[in-house]
């Protein structure tokens, strides 16, 4: 028999669901608004700079006919500056056009990053110095990603076997690390390194973890551990602030420790830090060792914690530079700059890092909240060109290496590179 009184509690209890029901919808729309309120326009920023980005490829490619000759920077007159394929920066192009293709999905722009990747096959052989895996990962580590002809596919991967056997051309486990250049005099000239490595020379390690897990040897994964752990070693001040350049003696000891592109050898040149900070990101994602997650925190908490860090978090070129207690050996002077000039690059690079890493660390949102800030800064008229101007390069504002009088606030490819990495990265995460 069914009462009053039940049939009171059931009209009560439907009731109850459809309150519920209904405060849970409005909550779902009330986040939904704000998430969209607060997401939107981070996706429109995304959105407005691969415009950019496609408006200045194309001006680029327009420009840039000759494969021989990589574009890097710009001359005086304006004019883009390239450079060969036995350089250092000349992957970073093709990588550039690969990441405008992962975004659009157009074929024109993926036959673009294709021809100007094949451009570099004859830097497999390139064993003068130690950039071999900035060149060829940037360039065919990223092709791979996209590239489904199985013809292309296994050149590609021979390619980058190739590489990696000349990247261990340079490694005597005597020393324990990949050396860098060859000998050559410091800055002050009363020094001559022997065995200088530098602390750019940890994003070359990614190239060999590659080959290691393409080949199932591991000899080539082991190198790059064990120039990552001697470099956590060698390369960290106790503030987990870098130096430039270490030199090692035949046995391994440490005799040098200085800068060539920073401001002092005891300052902090800020696009190393920047690669320190993704270089031993990178070494966690692919060990899992614990060691270089904490290596990449702490160099991070130094890089954004920094009282010297602009507020939009886009570096100066140094963090010391023109600081009390830090000299110079270089003349300084003879750059006749009235101001400390930025560095995108460092900017750009760093904000990559900063992405990945907050996807390992406990404290995640920090890291990702400081790279977010980089991004929006980066993505502002005071970094990012209009289409049309920069010579067709994205980023304003970058410095190659100030002591050498040479790249101070132009564009630079490798600037634009990271940038586009940092923003698909980005996006990833938010999806």
């Amino acid at each position: 028999m069914i009462t009053y009184k039940t049939t009171r509690m059931k009209l009560n209890n439907l009731n109850k669901k459809r309150r519920n029901l209904l405060l849970a919808s409005a909550l779902a729309v009330s986040v939904c608004a704000s998430s969209f309120l607060w997401f939107s326009p981070k996706t429109e920023l995304i959105k407005k700079d691969f415009t950019v980005a496609e408006k200045q490829y194309g001006d680029l490619l327009k420009t840039s006919t000759d494969l021989t000759q990589f574009p890097r920077t710009t001359n005086k007159d304006g004019s883009v500056k390239t450079t060969d394929v036995w350089d250092w920066t000349q992957g970073f192009f093709a990588g550039g056009l690969w990441y405008i293709y992962e975004y659009t999905g157009k074929p024109e722009w993926k036959a673009a990053a294709t021809k100007w990747t094949e451009a570099l096959e004859q830097a497999q052989f390139l064993t003068q110095h130690h950039d071999v895996g900035f060149v060829m990962y940037c360039s065919y580590g990223n092709a791979l990603k996209f590239e489904k002809d199985p013809v292309k596919l296994e050149k590609y991967n021979k390619i980058l076997i190739q590489s990696a056997e000349s990247a261990l051309t340079r490694f005597d486990p005597k020393v324990g690390l990949i050396k860098s250049w060859n000998a050559k005099a410091s800055w002050d000239k009363k020094t001559m390194w022997k065995y200088p490595v530098i602390i750019d020379n940890m994003m070359n390690l990614e190239m060999l973890c590659y080959v290691s897990k393409l080949t199932g040897n591991p000899k080539y994964k082991e190198v790059a551990v064990s120039h990552a752990l001697n470099t956590m070693k060698n390369h960290f001040r106790p503030d987990f602030s870098t130096y430039h350049v270490v030199d090692y003696a035949p046995d391994g000891k440490v005799l040098h420790q200085q800068t060539n592109q920073g401001y002092a050898d005891n300052s902090t040149w800020a696009r190393g830090q920047g690669w320190a900070i993704y270089g031993f990101t990178m070494m966690y994602r692919e060990t899992k060792d614990q060691r270089f997650l904490e290596a990449a925190e702490k160099a991070a908490d130094f890089y954004i914690n920094h009282p010297n860090l602009p507020k939009d978090k886009i570096p100066y070129w140094d963090f010391n530079a023109e600081q009390k207690g830090y000299r110079p050996d270089f003349d300084y002077n003879a750059n006749k700059l009235s101001y400390i000039p930025r560095d995108a690059s460092a900017g750009s690079l760093t904000a990559s890092g900063l992405l990945e890493l907050s996807t390992f660390a406990k404290d995640g949102k920090k890291y990702f909240t400081q790279a977010e800030m980089m991004l929006k800064s980066l993505s502002g008229d005071k970094y990012l060109a209009k289409p049309g101007t920069n010579s067709g390069f994205i980023l304003k504002h970058s410095v190659g290496s100030l002591p050498h009088k040479s790249e101070i606030d132009v564009p630079l490819i490798y600037a634009d590179y990271y940038f586009l990495e940092a923003l698909l990265r980005y996006q990833k995460i938010k999806k």
